[in-house]
């Protein structure tokens, strides 16, 4: 199979799709592995070292033109237009945001495949797992620094990787931590992960209100897979939080916690909205390139492999965890939610579709 790696255009996004220890891999077992050149600047990365890796080097309509595109973030607008029902693009997605690009995607005939839609029989998400967990280290980190002090009080809505790697590192730090989630099972695992230091309760509205007044870093962490993420925060409820406390938004992804979020970057990574100030930077492991692209990379090699191999039809068709994860399969949308914010009408993927 053909394998294109192209280079990141998303602002501050340093990571790549896959290393050269990936491509050898891959190239080992017969592949050609097509690589935009500079695709792993930021990463220390020369076009030799691919090269060295077995893959060629090319500009960037060589990395389109192949079977599988394997990147790390989003189609970007313009990107979308080298799309012509072929390749079928595996990397993160996160469309449920962005209604205009997959109106675009599914005009192109795209076939789309999401990181943070691939789930293990375990129920676990492997590719966006390792993401979670430095972005949630890293919203405590930076909770902190733009305070400028160690928090006092530090509220984490959402009990996943990034919630409780978020919660572990500000009472690390020496703040106050509560954790605030959906469920008692939940809550309950927070608890078990987390010890007797932090505080895990449930995400009544009461419970919301009361600790984000306290707080002096409130970190949204909230998760639902393919969906919208729930406005916890009302504008209401933010201009009443304390006047130069913080809010960092990890899941500004799907959409933030908070009615005053809004996508920033790491150029830009900070407003303030009704006194309080917003880090909302979509791409947040980009910050730590080699840690983050190892452990993406590390993770998507096996999908990578099993697309590559089996050819892209049969590997959704005999593997559940990505079936899950098709979005757009030619231009139809796969995923209810997709479609329920795109206003595209939602196809389930049938065998015929497969063959």
């Amino acid at each position: 199979m053909r394998i294109g790696i192209p280079r990141e255009v998303k602002e501050g996004e340093r990571r790549a799709g896959l290393l050269p220890l990936e491509v050898a891999v891959l190239v080992g077992e017969g592949h050609e592995v097509r690589v935009e050149s500079g695709a792993g600047a930021w990463l220390g990365l020369a076009d030799d070292d691919y090269g060295a890796a077995g893959a060629r080097i090319v500009e960037a309509d060589g990395t389109w033109a192949v079977d599988l595109l394997v990147k790390v973030k989003e189609i970007q607008p313009g990107e979308e237009m080298r799309i012509d029902h072929d390749p079928a693009v595996f990397g993160f997605q996160h469309l449920v945001g962005d209604p205009e690009m997959t109106r675009r995607l599914a005009a192109r005939g795209a076939t789309c495949i999401a990181f943070e839609l691939v789930q293990d029989a375990q129920g676990r998400f492997p590719l966006l797992a390792p993401m979670s967990v430095i972005a949630g280290r890293m919203a405590a980190t930076t909770g902190a620094r733009i305070l400028a002090r160690t928090p006092g009080h530090v509220l984490v809505l959402g009990a996943g990787n990034a919630g409780v790697e978020a919660a572990r590192t500000a009472a690390n730090l020496g703040s106050h931590v509560t954790v605030l989630t959906r469920s008692e099972r939940s809550r309950d695992e927070a608890r078990r992960k987390l010890g007797a230091g932090v505080e895990c309760a449930l995400a009544d509205a009461e419970a919301i209100e009361r600790h984000a007044l306290e707080a002096d870093v409130v970190v949204g962490a909230v998760s639902v897979s393919g969906a919208p993420t729930p406005k916890l925060l009302s504008r209401g409820l933010v201009g009443r939080m304390k006047c130069g406390s913080v809010l960092v938004d990890v899941s500004i992804d799907g959409g933030g916690v908070a009615e005053t979020s809004h996508p920033t970057t790491h150029g830009h990574p900070t407003y303030v909205e009704e006194g309080v100030v917003h880090y909302c930077v979509a791409n947040m492991p980009a910050a730590e390139p080699q840690a983050s692209a190892a452990a993406l990379c590390a993770a998507a090699l096996p999908y990578v492999r099993e697309l590559a191999g089996k050819g892209v039809a049969r590997a959704v068709r005999e593997n559940p965890a990505l079936r899950s994860a098709v979005v757009l399969w030619q231009g139809r949308v796969c995923h209810r939610a997709l479609a329920q914010a795109s206003g595209l009408a939602w196809e389930g993927l049938a065998e015929a579709d497969l063959a």
